[in-house]
This record gives structure tokens, sequence and C-alpha cells, in this order.
């Protein structure tokens, strides 16, 4: 399905190191917003109260989003392994898996509404592109072209 991604068992760390870095930079910047306006009035408690606030939350950020892209490229991994292909349905069911195994300890219901959200939101990512995929592959059908001159 996807040429340009690593192999199986290489794509987990690739996937939880790309999902941990954007969860850093992610934090980074929400946090330095937040921890600025939060701050006492004056420049230096403001810059003072920003890169603490970097400093505390952002790695957290990114150690919740390396650990959401761990699970899921383990589930997927696993799901390409077990039916022997590659496509949507296993990114859509290792959304749904990711987000039950991560609420697990919340107890059963939460797991289920997790799960049910994780594979919503895989689903609607998915169908995206691939709205965008036949958008993009509509300019390189063959057909009739009219040029307008002005």
């Amino acid at each position: 399905m996807d040429d340009l991604r690593e192999p199986c068992p290489y794509r987990i760390t690739d996937d939880c190191g790309g999902a941990f870095t954007m969860g850093c930079l992610g934090g980074a910047v929400f946090s330095a917003i937040k921890g600025f306006r939060l701050a006492p009035p004056g420049i230096k408690s403001r810059l003072t109260g920003m890169t603490t606030s970097v400093k505390v939350k952002a790695p957290v950020l990114g150690g919740n989003f390396g650990t959401w892209g761990l699970t899921f490229a383990a589930c997927d991994c696993t799901l390409i392994y077990l039916r022997n292909k590659e496509d949507h349905w296993n990114s859509i069911t290792a959304g749904a898996a990711t987000g039950g195994l991560l609420s697990i300890r919340s107890g059963p219901q939460a797991a289920v509404t997790s799960a049910i959200i994780g594979g919503v939101l895989l689903a609607m990512i998915e169908g995206i592109s691939i709205a965008l995929t036949r958008i993009g592959a509509e300019q390189f059908k063959p057909g009739v072209y009219y040029f307008f001159s002005l």
C-alpha cells in the first residue's frame, strides 16, 4: 500500500520516534504560549515562565505521543503479519486497538469508548487519505483538453 514507509519491524521504532518528536515540538509550542500568558507581568518573568513550562510539559506530551505511536505501530504490524496484507483496515483496526489498550486501566467502559473513538478517528484519516489520493490521480488521467485563449 505504501512503499515509502519502513518495513514492519523497523516501522515500530520509526513511528514511535516520529510521534515522540511531534509531541515534543507541539507540546513546546503550546506550552510556551500558555506559560507566557500565565506568567506574572514583566518580560523576564514571562520568559522564565515560558521556558519552565516548556521544560516541564513538552517531554510529557512527547512521551504520551510516543507511547501512542509505539502501540499503534505494534498493532498495525501485528495485523499486517496476521492478515498477510497491508490495507486501510489494518490502520483502522490498529487505531481502535490502540485506543482500547491505552485506556484499559480505566475500566472496560472507558476502554470500549476509547477504542470506538480511535477506530472512528483512524477511519476518518484513512477516508481523507483515500479521497486525496483519488483527487490527485485525476490530473494524470488521459482525456480531452480544452485550451482557451484570452
